[in-house]
């Protein structure tokens, strides 16, 4: 794992641990966008986390570019003997899956789609090579996903799901994308599933739609009431399956500001969790199990 150094522009140093999302990059790039942070160098305006890298923007009058770049690296060894571990919280979203309003949306772009003749959970439960798309299913809610990074829209996480690498799911985007995309829909992209935080154009597969809000720039929502944005890097997610009357049921809990989402504390230990993905993926839901 070499890490890339770049610049964009005179205001901007792009940092990239590794090209490919991993746990053991995410958390290199998360402890050395710490350091950064805690170095207080002059002259940083932001740093903006994605899954396994980061970027700095700084005032090039405070801090020359190289100079900028020279105090990054200085800090890289120390962040990649950091601990791996984080104390996080596990998060239980409620999912309808093969809803009816994914279904009408993705039926209407079908011409952009790998496989005009079924549904983005038939061509993704086909070339993951499962007999069902209540087995693909099942596959995508067994386990829970890491929350790697939030943004691109505003609110919108991006999740890794927490298997071995030769059993995740992947999927291709659409090859042209959408138009339109339902607000709160369940997407997939690559290896990477995401919740779309506001109603808009996109290419992720459509598996489903929760009723639970994740963005409310009004901060209206009982549980954005202190912070617009419900996810964080690090967070982690478990689905949960719903049906029709438990989504319309949430969908009215949200609106009259009694609906709570399920979440438990968490200590997520990178190193336990290559030694025993199962064991310790069901630690983890047993906590939430008892939130």
């Amino acid at each position: 794992m070499k890490t890339r150094y770049s610049f964009g522009g005179d205001e901007h140093v792009y940092v990239e641990v590794d090209d490919e999302m991993s746990l053991d990059a995410f958390f290199i790039s998360l402890s050395l966008s710490k350091l950064v942070r805690e170095a207080e160098i002059p002259g940083v305006r932001e740093i903006c986390p994605a899954n396994a890298s980061f970027e700095v923007r700084f005032d090039p009058d405070v801090i020359s570019p190289d100079a900028m770049m020279e105090r990054i690296k200085g800090l890289e060894a120390e962040a990649q003997a950091a601990e791996k571990r984080l104390d996080t919280r596990i998060i239980e979203i409620p999912v309808y899956y093969e809803d009816p309003w994914t279904h009408e949306t993705l039926m209407r772009f079908r011409e952009r789609h790998q496989d005009p003749s079924g549904s983005d959970l038939d061509y993704a439960a086909r070339i993951n090579g499962y007999d069902s798309v209540a087995d693909f299913i099942e596959a995508h809610h067994s386990q829970p996903w890491f929350v790697s990074m939030v943004g691109f829209v505003s609110g919108l996480p991006f999740l890794y799901q927490l298997v071995d690498r030769d059993k995740q799911l992947e999927v291709p985007k659409y090859l042209r994308p959408r138009t339109d995309t339902p607000k709160l829909t369940v997407g997939y992209g690559g290896c990477f599933s995401c919740i779309y935080s506001v109603r808009g154009a996109g290419g992720y597969q459509m598996f489903g739609i929760t009723p639970m809000p994740i963005f409310d720039p009004e901060q209206k929502i009982t549980y954005l009431r202190d912070f617009m944005v419900f996810f964080k890097p690090g967070d982690i997610v478990k689905w949960k399956p719903i049906d029709r009357a438990e989504y319309d049921r949430i969908t009215k809990t949200v609106e009259d500001g009694t609906y709570t989402p399920k979440i438990a504390e968490v200590a997520f230990d990178l190193d336990a969790f290559n030694a025993d993905m199962s064991g310790f993926n069901a630690k983890l839901m047993e906590a939430l199990d008892d939130a």
